[in-house]
């Protein structure tokens, strides 16, 4: 039996991205049409031949979301009867990750039911980029690869200088300390947290630092970046606790409503992001920094089409 041949395709939530992938590969993207009917339904059509083929849908769940999300799993229903061997959803960011259990009574779990739309969509894998909790996998009943973007922003700051014992790592809140734990052991760095208290929806109050951040050159780590509230509130208290400057770093830059506005006027040096969620020119800074996670997709899908081990890649990518 021959190989099945390696196809990339992508909806309209980040082509840059997947055309950067694509071009990691050294193949070309895929021919499809993505678009909308007159009524605003999607419409999508395979434009060449995928029978047989290993299918990978780069489709990040970024905003607008619902479009985004309905593009993926409308092409993944074209692919899967187009008779495609196996289809991959790239998700590099995966939207509605936040909703991952009830906060309060009578609010949907709407993470989980993503994940079901997904699956009854027809995916057979899906392959994301620091998913906002780790237990979002246990929602699929398939094959899902958690890739860890905190290397290459790591690997940014430490050649920045950034890396000694006067360097002191952050976590917003408690639910981020294992992530700032690997960073902080990453850049050879100190570790700190934030108490954070959360009234409302998209907004929060810091209530203490545990940690010494006195002196220290500060690297603020989360996952995401929304309205840049939490991140910004941490900077100042940083800075009123003495901190010598702040740094911040996130795989995901969401960058809704007010947040360029809270960044720019923030005392944060210099905000460190991947591509996982495309920046329009109105979205960037001069303090922003944009790394490409196209060359770790790229290992991950030919890793996953070669059906070699994904773990080892992550181990990889950590050391």
């Amino acid at each position: 039996m021959p190989e099945p041949s390696l196809k990339v395709f992508t909806g309209n939530a980040n082509p840059a991205l997947a055309q950067a992938v694509a071009d990691e590969l050294g193949i070309p993207l895929g021919d499809i049409l993505v678009g909308r009917f007159s009524d605003g339904e999607v419409r999508v059509q395979i434009q060449e031949n995928v029978r047989g083929a290993d299918v990978f849908i780069i489709q990040p769940t970024c905003p607008p979301v619902n479009e985004n999300l309905m593009e993926l799993l409308i092409m993944i229903d074209a692919f899967k009867r187009a008779s495609a061997a196996r289809v991959v959803a790239v998700i590099p960011y995966y939207g509605y990750a936040r909703q991952d259990r009830k906060v309060r009574p009578r609010e949907p779990i709407s993470a989980k039911l993503v994940s079901n739309l997904l699956t009854v969509a027809g995916a057979d894998r899906i392959l994301s980029i620091d998913l906002h909790a780790g237990q979002i996998q246990g929602f699929f009943d398939i094959p899902v690869d958690n890739l860890p973007a905190g290397p290459l922003l790591a690997r940014y700051l430490r050649d920045k200088g950034l890396s000694n014992e006067d360097v002191v790592v952050v976590s917003p809140d408690v639910g981020g300390v294992e992530r700032a734990t690997l960073f902080a052991r990453m850049i050879q760095g100190g570790l700190a947290i934030f108490a954070k208290h959360r009234p409302d929806v998209n907004k929060s109050e810091m209530v203490a630092i545990i940690g010494d951040v006195k002196g220290k050159r500060a690297i603020l780590v989360d996952d995401i970046v929304d309205t840049a509230g939490t991140i910004t509130q941490a900077a100042i208290a940083l800075m009123e606790e003495g901190a010598a400057e702040v740094y911040a770093c996130c795989t995901h830059p969401v960058l809704s409503g007010s947040a360029v506005e809270r960044l720019k006027e923030s005392p944060i040096k210099e905000l460190v992001v991947t591509d996982t969620i495309p920046l329009p020119p109105e979205k960037r800074f001069d303090r922003l920094k944009v790394l490409s996670v196209a060359p770790l997709l790229a290992k991950a899908i030919l890793t996953i089409h070669e059906n070699r081990s994904i773990s080892a890649l992550i181990r990889e990518t950590m050391e």
